[in-house]
C-alpha cells in the first residue's frame, strides 16, 4: 500500500507499481467508485464482454437484479451503522 496525496484539483497520481499491476497506460479510462468509505479505481466493463449474456442459457437477469439489490441493502445499512456510531463523519 502506498499513501498519495489528493492535489487542489482533486487529482491522485496512481503509483507506477498500481498502473503496472492494472496494465494502466496514458489515456486509458477508469472507474472511481466510493465504497464503505474507501475509493476504489477498477477497469470498466467492456461492452463487448456483455454480449450474449442474455442469451439462452445465460445468467438470469432477474437473479442478478436480486443480488445487487440485496448487495444494495447490505451496504446501505453497514453504511448507516457506522454513521449512527460515530465511525463516519
Amino acid at each position: 500500500m502506498t499513501k498519495v496525496k489528493v492535489g487542489p484539483k482533486g487529482q491522485v497520481v496512481i503509483p507506477k507499481a498500481v498502473r503496472e499491476e492494472l496494465d494502466l497506460r496514458p489515456g486509458d479510462e477508469v472507474v472511481v467508485d466510493a465504497v464503505d468509505g474507501e475509493a476504489r479505481v477498477r477497469r470498466p466493463v467492456e461492452a463487448s464482454s456483455l454480449l450474449g449474456l442474455l442469451a439462452d442459457g445465460g445468467p438470469s437477469m432477474m437473479k442478478d437484479l436480486e443480488e445487487e439489490h440485496r448487495w444494495e441493502i447490505e451496504h446501505d445499512e453497514r453504511r448507516q451503522a457506522k454513521l449512527d456510531s460515530g465511525q463516519m463523519w
